[in-house]
């Protein structure tokens, strides 16, 4: 299977920068897909950024021009930097990826445990 440990969430206040990160480990033979959910409270869990192995990039359009997701291919890391942070980016942020483990020909979805990000006014 596959893991993700994510970290870099905290308290900043508007106007502030967090950089977020999702480190996957396990059998990992490809994956296709990588990207960032969120959750706010009460609310359901909505795309941020998505990141294709290609290299090609999705935001949501509340977040575009602020937040920028990349990798590290190295050490199989993804990162949303998150700038010009707001009140209501104020949410649980859950890294996913879609990959295939080795010895495996499914793909499947993987999640993080999340990470908290709180924006003060």
């Amino acid at each position: 299977q596959v893991q993700l440990a994510e970290s870099g969430g905290g308290l900043v206040q508007a106007g502030g920068s967090l950089r977020l990160s999702c480190a996957a480990s396990g059998s990992i033979f490809s994956i296709v897909t990588m990207g960032w959910f969120r959750q706010g409270p009460g609310l359901q869990r909505d795309l941020v950024a998505g990141f294709t192995s290609d290299g090609s990039t999705n935001y949501a359009d509340d977040v575009k021009g602020r937040f920028t997701i990349s990798r590290d291919s190295a050490s199989n890391t993804l990162y949303l930097q998150m700038n010009s942070l707001k009140p209501e980016d104020t949410a649980v942020y859950y890294c996913t990826v879609r990959a295939r483990t080795s010895g495996s020909y499914a793909y499947a979805n993987y999640w993080g445990q999340g990470t908290q990000v709180t924006v003060s006014s």
